[in-house]
């Protein structure tokens, strides 16, 4: 049950930070859904496997460690577009 609720919380901010990015940018024609969605698959990936792979004394710090994942792959990406 916990995999199933953390995935699904990972899926959800993999999501949102991807969208986030792509709002960010100038583009008149707004984000594309299938590279918002493509961005996310990858966000989610790596988030899963930093939670999965990287031993921590608990699960939130796990979490929290995916989590900031996502975000610092999302700042890296902005700062060198």
């Amino acid at each position: 049950m916990l995999l199933k609720r953390t995935s699904l919380l990972l899926v959800v901010t993999a999501l949102a930070c991807s969208r986030a990015l792509f709002f960010f940018f100038n583009d008149p024609e707004g984000p594309n859904l299938l590279i918002v969605t493509v961005l996310a698959l990858i966000l989610y990936g790596a988030s899963f496997i930093a939670w999965r792979f990287i031993p921590a004394t608990t699960a939130s710090k796990k979490l929290f460690f995916a989590i900031c994942t996502q975000l610092l792959i999302v700042t890296g990406l902005y700062t060198i577009s």
